[in-house]
Parts: C-alpha cells; structure tokens; sequence
C-alpha cells in the first residue's frame, strides 16, 4: 500500500526531501517519500559500507540500473541534474554533491539522517530542512531532530515525538536461526576485494573476498545477502557481509519488513506534521 500523498496546489514544485545514506533503509525511506509525491535526493555517505546492496538505491552511484518497489533511482553529479530527474516524473536522484550544494539549490521541505551511523555523534540538522528526521540510535527529539524512528528490533517502526530513540546494544536480530554470527566485520582498514555476487549460494569457510590482502571467509551456510562493492576502502569494525541462512526463504532484494515498517512510519509522521503546519498557515517555511 502506498502512502498517502500530501495535496499541493497542481502549479506548486513537489516539495523536497533529502534523503541522507543511501543503504537499504534510506532506500526504503526514499522509495516511500517519491510515493508520497515528494522530489528526493539522496546523499551519499562512506560510512558504514552499504552492503544490502540488492535493496538499495546505492549502486546506482557506479552506473547501474536499481528500481525498488516501482520507484527508479538515477545519479546525480550537478544540481542541472537534480532538476532534470525531477522533471523527467517520479524519479529519485542519487548523488556525492555536497549537501550544502543541494541546500543552496533549493531549501528542503524535509530532510531525513538514514546513515545508520549508529556511535558516532549526531549533528543538529534541524536548521537545514523545515523537518529533521532522525532514523536509528543517537536522536534526541528537540536536540538534533524535530522527530525520529525507532530501530531498534522490539521497537522498529515507533515514531519518537519526544525524548530519544534507544541505543545500539550490539545484538543483531535474528534471521532464521542466525543472529550477530551471520555477518563478516572487518578487523582493520583497508581496500576490499570480492569476486561474488549479493544471492550466491555460499558455503561455511568458502573464501569470500580479502581486506587488505587477508582473506574473509563465509560463517555459516546460505545466500549472501549483502557485501560491500568490490574496490571500496573500509574502516575497521564495519560489516563486510551477511549471510541469509533460510534456505529457498532466503531473500536479498527489494523492500524488507523492517525497511517498510520504518519508511511506512518516517513518511506517516513527516506528512502528519507538515500538515498540521498548513493548518496553522506555516506551510510557505515547507515548500
């Protein structure tokens, strides 16, 4: 079911949202947001790696086609770009610009921190959009964001209005019967290399690609799910990879539950509030 769209005057320009990282939650988020009739621009981030890649906007950035749920991305390296996208219909752009190019473009309705960036420091993003939206550990509503979602597993989905949304406690949910174990993290910086496709049966020990010329082996048995794109340079203690170890249940594209429980609710609350803000004539700060 698509979200409900925000009525504009039909001459208004569709309001703008940036889209911050672009992994399988900002994804799913910016997917959610074009169906909501709102232009998006996506902004990438290094950190962490993308490595749901078969559910995400990300590859796009190295010249390949992605399409999630109905909904085509398509690279951006200039603003000229990002008003041709929009202009070609519902179409969402994906860049390495700056945001401060973007901003200076023109002024966001919404913008959405989808890094996933889970310890690292927060910034305050409130000034830079009409409504900051913060995704994930780390947000405090009226600190650094006017509103945020939940992530975390026994919450994913719940939309924060006031207080902060719930630390990362290093438990990965479980998937099948594997939790933390069905990832690969890397234990040193370095240049990773990878000859193997996101859906390829894997086996437990099968090498799977090398970070600095040391060899990464697979954990268990299944589909890999996600890996981080050959040639990136990564830090230490990101995930490389993910196993999916449910057999012919084993999935690696497209929209997942959790994506669209927390693009459902980011899309749920940012319409609720501009709305309200149209009810109390302050919708010219939005558009």
């Amino acid at each position: 079911m698509k979200p409900a769209a925000i009525t504009w005057h039909p001459n208004a320009p569709k309001p703008l949202a940036l889209v911050l990282g672009t992994n399988e939650i900002a994804s799913a988020v910016a997917s959610k947001l074009s169906d909501a009739r709102f232009a998006v621009v996506m902004c990438h981030d290094a950190f962490p790696p993308v490595i749901r890649r078969g559910m995400a906007f990300h590859d796009v950035l190295f010249g390949e086609h992605r399409e999630l749920a109905g909904v085509v991305a398509v690279r951006a390296d200039a603003v000229a770009d990002i008003a041709r996208i929009h202009r070609e219909g519902d179409r969402i752009a994906v860049t390495e610009m700056h945001l401060t190019d973007i901003i200076a473009f023109r002024y966001p309705a919404v913008i959405v921190d989808a890094r996933m960036q889970k310890h690292l420091t927060t910034p305050d993003l409130r000034g830079v959009a009409g409504i900051a939206v913060g995704i994930g550990p780390r947000f405090a509503v009226g600190l650094n964001c006017d509103v945020a979602i939940e992530t975390h597993p026994c919450a994913t989905g719940t939309v924060v209005s006031h207080g902060t949304t719930q630390l990362a406690d290093g438990k990965a949910r479980s998937l099948g019967d594997a939790g933390r174990e069905r990832f690969v993290y890397s234990d040193h910086e370095g240049v990773w290399h990878t000859p193997v496709d996101i859906g390829t049966r894997v086996y437990k020990g099968l090498q799977l690609g090398s970070l600095g010329g040391t060899p990464v082996f697979a954990p268990l048995d299944g589909a890999l799910r996600g890996i981080v794109r050959d040639g990136s340079r990564v830090s230490a203690n990101v995930k490389l990879l993910e196993i999916d170890p449910r057999g012919r249940h084993a999935s690696w594209s497209g929209i997942d539950e959790r994506g669209h429980a927390i693009a459902t609710s980011t899309v749920a609350a940012v319409t609720s509030m501009m709305q309200n803000d149209r009810k109390a004539g302050r919708v010219s700060a939005h558009v």
